[in-house]
């Protein structure tokens, strides 16, 4: 095709002139693979809190994310005018660099094209499939069941990710762990599980497959959350109820439990307690555990430094600096081993600890994308 020397064709012209333009300034890239092979997939996030801002944010600096997807809604019963200004600005994960503009019904970012945004309660009730919304990221935390994430696909998706725990979910995935079992046909409901999940799945695989692992506690020392009261108040969880920034809260975690669905061997074999403290982010994970080897601190280190460099390479970090939970803020990988913290009960046994530090929102986030785009290439 002659593009810009057909005069009977107006829109080959235009396309000739936006592409020279592109060209001129470099970002020819992302115009030939959202607008002339058209091979994004509409995508959308209901619920625009802390993990679907962050989601967001990670999946705008996502190549592979942005070749694969396009967002083109959010469901949050906030206005675009609120939602754009928590976006932009964020207390602990700091300015979001990028040129954020609203009107009375769409955020935009940098010009892109506008991200619708709905406020409805119900899922049913969204136009998914008028929209073409093919994959949707549940991040409200109310439609975790099956019943309830199931929903979007009643409205017109194909798939759905949910970025919490999930009940009779097709399966949960952790990157690293057991995305290779992925069955695009097979999977349409999926959950990412939780961030605490993520954190101790990449370890106790590493554990697991090198010494054996008989069985485990968890806890795990988790930055306060929404879910918790600034001030007393009320709460279905009386622990909760009291002020979340001047107490540690003893809660329930479902991680350890959970981990039996990522990784079947450990299936009954882990229980944990959750202590939520007083900071915005960055949380620990501390497992002892009970092997079936007799090891030394250096045979677990070693183990968990030499994954980090292979498979599980961006998603298991290796560290041996002095940590603190500020250090952690931001970090894309879901489980930072602190090595110094590795011990062995009378320095060889097989009754162990180790500790997995997180990035609670953001670090999870990130893997909430990729699990994404993981799904979109296994088409």
């Amino acid at each position: 095709m002659n593009i810009g020397k057909n005069n009977n064709t107006v829109l080959e012209t235009n396309m000739f002139n936006k592409i020279r333009t592109l060209m001129k300034y470099n970002v020819f890239e992302k115009y030939f693979y959202e607008v002339v092979l058209n091979m994004t997939t509409k995508i959308a996030i209901n619920g625009f809190g802390r993990i679907g801002r962050m989601i967001l944010r990670a999946a705008y600096y996502n190549e592979e994310f942005r070749k694969n997807f396009q967002v083109t809604a959010i469901n949050d019963l906030t206005s675009p005018e609120a939602l754009a200004y928590l976006l932009k600005h964020d207390s602990v994960h700091g300015t979001f660099k990028e040129n954020i503009t609203f009107s009375e019904t769409t955020i935009a970012i940098n010009g892109d094209e506008p991200i619708r945004i709905y406020a409805e309660k119900d899922p049913l009730n969204l136009p998914w499939k008028d929209d073409g919304v093919e994959y949707v990221i549940e991040c409200t935390g109310l439609f975790t069941d099956r019943l309830g994430a199931s929903k979007h696909i009643t409205s017109g998706a194909r798939k759905v990710i949910v970025s919490a725990p999930g009940k009779d979910m097709d399966a949960t995935f952790v990157m690293g762990v057991n995305n290779d079992l992925y069955n695009n046909d097979r999977h349409n409901i999926v959950s990412m599980g939780s961030c605490t999940t993520n954190s101790i799945a990449p370890p106790l695989k590493v554990m697991l497959n090198e010494f054996g692992i008989k069985r485990g506690f968890l806890t795990t020392v988790h930055s306060y959350t929404n879910d918790q009261r600034i001030l007393d108040l009320p709460h279905r969880d009386f622990r909760r109820a009291r002020a979340a920034a001047i107490n540690v809260v003893p809660s329930t975690t479902g991680a350890a439990k959970a981990i039996g669905e990522v990784l079947p061997e450990l299936k009954g074999k882990m229980d944990g307690i959750s202590l939520r403290v007083p900071t915005p982010c960055g949380s620990i994970s501390d497992m002892t555990l009970e092997l079936e080897k007799e090891v030394t601190k250096e045979d677990i280190n070693n183990a968990l430094k030499k994954a980090s460099e292979g498979k599980l390479k961006g998603v298991l970090k290796y560290s041996e600096d002095d940590l603190v939970t500020t250090d952690i803020i931001n970090e894309t990988h879901t489980a930072i081993i602190d090595s110094k913290l590795t011990n062995v009960i009378g320095g060889k046994g097989n009754f162990t600890k180790i500790f997995s530090w997180y990035d609670n929102e953001y670090g999870f986030s990130t893997k909430v994308v990729e699990l994404a785009n993981y799904m979109k290439d296994k088409e």
